[in-house]
């Protein structure tokens, strides 16, 4: 089997964590896209500011040149540096000039600087291994280089822009955690007491109240779960009077077939009916009969099955290969799970005996097996017989079905794997059916061992 890998399995696995993915996904794209829409929005203002700015001391700085003395300006100059940050070099053909970053805002800002001082204006964002934003202009014919801090072009705007999001998007994701919360809350109870009510336990109610759309399903659920109640009452009712009033007349019956006047052919045939009759009426009652919660116990499954196939052990033309692993413990009711192994004895008996002489041959394994990713106890029976057409094994879990196959045999109710799948499913088990490769037909049942 190939492992495949399953991205992003958290995500798939909860309504919580789909909700909170979504929500946190949608915030920040809208956060991204408003960053991303302002930046492009305030640049072309805060390139006309910083280069209005520039120009500026530029042209401050090229009038204060021009008509300050000579012996002035040596101190001109480092009141500039002093106290404006500004620095005046006188520029050489052999400056080490290092270009600046081409981005759109610097595309922006050369461009409208350029407008002002002239397009011969050169920039650089380092000249001779000092960095800083460069930029040169003229005084009559020799050629300067100013030199700024490179954080007075910078925009510290976006920086606390950017810090604030990041602060508001993580307020917006504690935020998004209660609104997933409070959206899975009711779904995650509501899906709780549908799990319950499956597995035939009743549910307690749900919360009438919060939004309507919640309030309205919680409400029709609590009914829909009161009326199943009280359906399950009737039918528990009513199964009592079957029992009692068919089996009365059956027991009349017998008791008037041992008295009658018949021979012994007569009288064998009319008894078995009545047993048959009997029978039949056994399996719909158990087919019928409700899960009831305070009877589950834990049960060791080895010695269940040890016991039942001893059982049939004594049985002529009968042999049984175990493989029981022992003290295999399960949750659940055990006289349930010995009527399940029981019918899966049964229908082996009435059909799975061997063609060639009628020896009824099984195979039967318990024990630990992986399903699913999970580990679970694998009971498998698997007979001899001639097995059932592959087109029918979808069917022969289905109540009343009875293959013609099995109607040559014996006349049943066709509910003994039915029983047996309604009390796996109870258990919280799986049950497979299907021809062997080697002949016969194999049954294999996975339930969860006890915690």
């Amino acid at each position: 089997m190939q492992y495949q890998f399953n991205p992003l399995p958290w995500f798939r696995s909860g309504l919580f964590w789909r909700t909170f993915f979504l929500l946190s996904l949608l915030v920040t794209a809208s956060m991204a896209t408003w960053f991303v829409s302002f930046k492009v929005v305030e640049r072309k203002p805060r390139a006309q500011q910083i280069s209005a700015q520039i120009v500026s001391m530029v042209t401050i700085t090229r009038a204060a040149l021009t008509h300050s003395a000579e012996d002035k300006r040596r101190q001109l100059l480092i009141d500039l540096a002093s106290n404006e940050g500004i620095r005046i070099y006188l520029l050489e053909e052999e400056d080490q000039i290092t270009e600046p970053d081409i981005d759109p805002f610097f595309k922006e800002l050369s461009h409208r600087i350029r407008q002002k001082l002239g397009v011969e204006t050169r920039f650089a964002k380092e000249v001779n291994g000092e960095s800083g934003f460069w930029l040169s202009f003229s005084i009559e014919a020799d050629q300067y280089w100013l030199r700024l801090e490179q954080d007075r072009i910078q925009d510290e705007t976006g920086l606390q822009i950017l810090g604030w999001a990041s602060v508001t998007l993580i307020l917006t994701l504690i935020g998004a955690i209660f609104i997933s919360k409070l959206i899975n809350n009711p779904l995650s109870r509501l899906s709780a007491a549908a799990r319950e009510l499956a597995n035939g336990r009743k549910p307690s109610p749900l919360p009438e109240s919060g939004a309507r759309e919640i309030k309205e399903t919680n409400i029709s659920f609590n009914q829909m779960v009161a009326d199943l109640a009280r359906i399950e009452q009737d039918r528990a009712l009513i199964l009592a009077g079957i029992s009692h009033d068919l089996r009365t007349p059956i027991t009349r019956m017998q008791l008037e077939v041992e008295m009658a006047p018949l021979d012994d052919t007569a009288r064998s045939g009319m008894q078995a009916d009545l047993t048959q009759m009997d029978s039949i009426i056994s399996q719909f009652l158990d087919y019928a009969k409700p899960f009831e919660d305070h009877t589950i116990t834990s049960i060791n499954l080895s010695q269940v099955i040890d016991q039942i196939a001893s059982q049939y052990l004594r049985l002529e033309a009968c042999e049984i290969r175990l493989t029981i692993d022992p003290n295999l413990w399960i949750n659940g009711i055990e006289i349930e799970m010995k009527r399940c192994i029981s019918n899966l004895f049964e229908n082996a008996k009435r059909y799975g005996r061997s063609t060639d002489n009628q020896q009824l041959k099984l195979d039967l394994v318990c024990r630990y097996a992986d399903f699913e990713g999970q580990t679970r106890i694998l009971f498998e029976l698997r007979d001899y017989g001639s097995g059932v057409p592959d087109s029918e094994l979808n069917r022969m879990l289905q109540p009343f079905t009875r293959l013609d196959l099995a109607r040559s045999q014996a006349n049943g109710s066709g509910l003994g794997l039915a029983i047996v799948d309604r009390i796996v499913r109870r258990h919280s088990g799986r049950i497979f059916i299907r021809n062997h490769d080697q002949g016969g037909l194999q049954i294999s049942i996975y339930l969860p061992p006890a915690r």
